[in-house]
């Protein structure tokens, strides 16, 4: 399989390529510079894999949630792609790319994914560990307040993203001691997004490109468990 994923969620900006079970990534922390840095860490990627664009299988893409505007860059570009190459798509949530890349720092099976959602709200989302999945949603990914969070009734796990800066000291209170360890200040990566899109893509396909559409969670109603994400 060779799946371009990219993400322009947040603050950072990514790309990959996975293929086979090679990993190639770029990763940069550059607000508002997304429109300017995506498509050429696309172009490195495919000479640094020895890809030529035709040589895609699909393109997944950090689908939210996140910044408005962000998100439709991600959607907007994996669109652009996709038509041009005709090339199925996958959707990963940001907040399970946080999740998987923190339990493979932590070295644990749980992560509380948080990232800044502003007007003094986070996006939360309460992932575990999978092993079909790579992660998978417990409760709701949602938006509210810092301290209407709940935490996992007897799980230990990591908190992950930039919620966790944010807010700190009110989410430490609402999770508790079931959190373990805190990796603030990370961001969704494009490696992750591969990593989690890929099983999804062997199993199900992709989506179409019309299907390729961004979650905000405000406009959108909150993202079920039971799937890959």
């Amino acid at each position: 399989m060779n799946l371009l994923a990219i993400d322009t969620a947040t603050e950072a900006c990514s790309a990959a390529i996975l293929l086979g079970d090679r990993l190639f990534e770029r990763y940069e922390h550059a607000p508002r510079e997304h429109n300017r840095l995506i498509l050429p860490m696309i172009e490195g990627l495919l000479e640094e894999s020895g890809l030529d664009a035709g040589d895609l299988d699909a393109v997944a893409f950090g689908c939210g949630p996140g910044s408005f505007t962000g998100v439709r860059i991600a959607a907007g570009v994996t669109q652009g792609i996709a038509l041009g190459l005709d090339l199925p798509v996958v959707p990963v949530s940001t907040l399970a790319a946080l999740s998987l890349d923190a339990m493979d720092s932590g070295r644990v099976d749980l992560a509380y994914a948080c990232i800044d959602a502003r007007m003094n709200e986070v996006y939360w989302g309460v992932y575990v560990r999978d092993p079909e999945c790579g992660v998978r949603l417990m409760g709701e990914e949602i938006v509210k307040s810092a301290s209407d969070v709940q935490g996992l009734l007897g799980g230990l796990g990591v908190g992950t993203g930039s919620g966790w800066t944010t807010y700190r000291d009110v989410l430490i209170e609402r999770v508790g001691e079931g959190l373990i360890n805190i990796l603030p200040d990370r961001f969704p990566r494009a490696g992750a997004i591969a990593q989690l899109a890929a099983p999804v893509f062997e199993r199900r396909g992709g989506l179409s490109v019309e299907q390729a559409l961004p979650v905000y969670l405000r406009d959108n109603v909150a993202r079920k468990p039971g799937g890959c994400p």
